[in-house]
């Protein structure tokens, strides 16, 4: 029978995905959000399930060996970058970020088997991987791994992805757009004015994927009602693809106040997105749905939006 509760995975080993306490990317976030849920007093409304470490032939689905190495190489070192200068070397990242994926794999299972409905993931959603390279503090992209093991592993074909993070999900737009059966909306500052600075919107997937993307860039300052005017375009794309399993990749560094971007958000919208997409996945995919804290570089802001995303997923 189907349990109907929402499942989170967090723990110390989860936590230790950061890369230092002078590092925007730092060791609070994860109880930034711990301290959130209790706040909003749904700590207890929820299961708690451990971290768990995937190995190295999971990796392999989505990256590159020679990638793979550099990142152990460079967290048995802990010295330099792994990228040009975002994402340092620290010591045991190569175990952290392994850590990161394992558990949204994790999730996945106990999903697809149907022992929950819907799962969250605090320090998760590393969508600026390539499958050779890291960037923008992503080591290992948990977002296109959890792609190929819902489709090798589940035989899940219609795979929707959802990024409200305010950075353009790179690793996974462009590692998939000439994929058909990978659909995106993506909800980003305008990239002429952030990191990455891609996702234009009239980048829609090439070739026999074209039309299954949808790139939504944001003005600078853009507010819940500017928001709230565009998703209704991004429902009824959705509604008209009838996905499978949704993946929600929620950055709360869209909130007013992130000390990297522009954007002007509150709970709302991280509010009105989940739902809407709850909905949906109820709709067509018996309720699957996960999500994925993604960036978010105040510490406030994380308590505030990534549980009121649990909150949305209770309902």
């Amino acid at each position: 029978m189907l349990n109907s509760s929402v499942a989170i995975i967090a723990g110390a080993q989860l936590a230790d995905y950061h890369f230092g306490e002078d590092h925007m990317f730092g060791p609070h976030r994860h109880q930034a959000f711990l301290d959130g849920m209790d706040k909003l007093g749904v700590t207890s409304q929820v299961e708690w399930l451990k971290p768990v470490q995937c190995d190295f032939q999971t990796l392999q689905s989505f990256h590159t060996d020679e990638f793979i190495e550099k990142v152990k190489r460079g967290s048995e070192s802990g010295s330099g970058y792994l990228d040009q200068g975002d994402t340092p070397a620290r010591k045991g990242i190569f175990e952290a970020a392994t850590t990161v994926v394992g558990s949204v794999l994790e999730m996945l299972d106990q999903i697809m088997n149907r022992q929950f409905r819907r799962g969250f993931i605090p320090i998760a959603g590393l969508h600026h991987g390539f499958r050779d390279h890291c960037s923008g503090f992503c080591v290992f992209n948990d977002c296109a791994i959890a792609i190929e093991h819902l489709r090798n592993k589940h035989h899940v074909q219609k795979i929707l992805y959802v990024d409200i993070d305010a950075h353009h999900g790179d690793g996974v737009f462009y590692n998939y757009d000439s994929d058909s059966k990978l659909f995106v909306v993506d909800f980003h500052e305008d990239g002429s004015f952030l990191y990455p600075g891609t996702g234009d919107a009239d980048e829609t997937g090439t070739g026999p994927a074209k039309g299954s993307k949808m790139n939504f860039p944001m003005p600078k300052h853009a507010t819940d009602n500017d928001f709230a005017r565009l998703w209704p375009e991004a429902e009824a794309f959705i509604k008209s693809i009838e996905p499978e399993f949704i993946i929600l990749q929620c950055g709360a560094d869209s909130m007013k106040g992130d000390p990297i971007t522009d954007l002007q958000y509150s709970q709302q919208s991280y509010q009105l997105a989940t739902e809407s997409l709850c909905k949906i996945a109820d709709e067509f995919c018996d309720g699957r749905i996960i999500a994925l804290g993604g960036g978010g570089y105040n510490l406030e802001n994380i308590s505030l939006a990534w549980p009121v995303v649990v909150q949305a997923m209770l309902k």
